[in-house]
């Protein structure tokens, strides 16, 4: 019999250059050090298909990229986040199905259609989508570098943070425990304090239902 109890998966989704990847770095170090397994991952994943949907925006587009995305989403819950969350680790993933609801409507994939491909992909626990201003977003991604043609400048940023508002309501109405959190009024420890919290919180007490704004 496995006395296991069950982990947690949480997600973080928004805008390019909102600050997922830093938020999941800084989140893995404030609960591993609180004595939490942690795990943290990314969609696309790292695995040879995702890679391929990852990198190859250029050849894959519209509903090729979407089903792309897809594909590797089912294989990487099937091979990776469940049996994680099952071992009862909090597993942090760096993008997941919010995103595919903007990225691939910015590249003319219809709704329904995002929505039926993803439908049977697992609910998280909680489901963080990270916002800020478009001209702060714009910024951060034209100081690092554009990664891909997704990526075009403020207008492409503006679209992005309409969307991912569209997402929030769409999923919140569709069950997903949605939790906006605004990153431009407070800085990266804050975030990591008041995130690190809500997870810590309910990671101690499955009872515990996640409070959404």
């Amino acid at each position: 019999m496995n006395n296991t109890r069950r982990g947690l998966f949480v997600t973080l989704d928004g805008p390019s250059g909102v600050g997922k990847t830093t938020t999941t770095r800084r989140l893995w170090n404030y609960l591993s050090v609180r004595g939490f397994s942690v795990h943290t991952t990314t969609e696309p994943s790292k695995t040879t298909l995702g890679n391929t949907a990852r990198h190859n925006t250029e050849t894959y587009r519209g509903l090729t990229l979407a089903c792309l995305v897809a594909a590797d989403r089912y294989h990487h819950l099937e091979t990776e986040v469940r049996p994680k969350v099952d071992a009862g680790y909090i597993v942090i993933c760096d993008r997941y199905v919010a995103s595919s609801y903007v990225l691939q409507r910015m590249d003319d994939v219809p709704l329904p259609f995002i929505e039926a491909i993803n439908s049977a992909a697992d609910l998280p626990d909680l489901a963080i989508i990270l916002e800020a201003p478009a001209s702060v977003t714009a910024a951060r991604v034209a100081a690092r570098g554009v990664h891909s043609r997704f990526h075009a400048g403020v207008s492409s940023s503006e679209q992005e943070t309409d969307l991912y508002k569209q997402a929030a309501a769409r999923l919140r109405a569709s069950g997903y425990p949605v939790l906006t959190f605004d990153t431009s009024e407070t800085g990266p420890a804050g975030v990591t304090e008041r995130l690190g919290t809500r997870i810590a919180d309910m990671a101690t007490d499955p009872s515990t239902k996640p409070a959404t704004a």
